[in-house]
């Protein structure tokens, strides 16, 4: 029998029943009574689901129990991963789909499942301020520091100067523009920066994005477009694949920028 892509496709992505089945099949075989009474259905509930599959290659009946064929095996492989991507995205729709994406790179964008986890933290434009307190105790709890920041907020160069006396390791990448209004009106707190034991300074000419990421904490904020910088919303993750993920990010712009030794 020759199965048609299309109705392979079908099989699997206008059901949730089929797939959870599927999932289920790939763990162990199951009779059908064990079948519906995991998913609490009656038989002429899951029955038709069953027989669909059957006739897609997915699923087979070896004496009274169905389980998952090699072709089934397959083709979950590559379906789970599909779907997970899909959640991920789906769990924070609004902060992809509203946002500028194109500063970051393809190979971490196809790797948005590191960021599953991560949940948006949003703050009325009243609120900014507040959300920002929040952001500078997380970083005081942790032992070291990387950021890129494109934008300049006035409570910064007294945080990052306190970061540099407390000998916690900080990298940080500024925007050409950001950069020069700090030298122009912080001078004094840029060169103690710059001066202080384990850190690092780098400039880049341009990015649509800022972040954090510490032993412990990844936070991102993005543009509505590339003239409107968004204050409210920030994504941020706990976990070890987060933090990668925030490492990775900052390797790559950090590739692209020069270092600042002294001004």
């Amino acid at each position: 029998m020759v199965v048609k892509s299309k109705g392979l496709l079908s099989i699997l992505t206008f059901s949730e029943k089929r797939k959870d089945i599927l999932f289920l099949l790939e763990e162990k075989p199951g009779t059908l009574s064990e079948i519906k009474d995991y998913f609490n259905v009656s038989s002429p509930e899951i029955s038709p689901r069953l027989k669909e599959m059957q006739a897609c290659g997915l699923i087979e009946k070896t004496d009274k129990h169905y389980q998952i064929t090699p072709i089934g095996k397959a083709i979950i492989t590559h379906f789970r991963p599909f779907l997970e991507m899909i959640e991920t995205i789906e769990k924070n729709e609004s902060f992809w789909g509203e946002h500028y994406l194109e500063d970051i790179p393809a190979h971490l964008l196809d790797n948005l499942l590191d960021l599953k986890n991560c949940e948006v933290v949003s703050d009325s434009i009243e609120n900014i301020y507040e959300s920002h307190r929040t952001f500078t105790e997380n970083i005081s709890q942790s032992t070291l520091l990387k950021g890129v920041s494109s934008i300049f907020i006035p409570t910064y160069p007294d945080f990052v100067v306190g970061l540099a006396e407390s000998g916690i390791p900080t990298s940080l990448i500024l925007t050409e523009k950001v950069f020069s209004k700090v030298k122009d009106e912080h001078r004094d707190k840029l060169e103690f920066y710059l001066m202080a034991p384990n850190t690092e300074l780098f400039v880049i000419e341009d990015v649509k994005l800022a972040f954090v990421v510490t032993d412990i904490f990844f936070s991102m904020s993005l543009f509505f477009n590339p003239d409107t910088y968004d204050p409210r919303d920030d994504l941020v993750g706990y976990d070890s694949s987060a933090l990668k993920w925030g490492n990775r990010l900052f390797d790559y712009f950090k590739g692209m920028s020069r270092e600042i030794r002294s001004i």
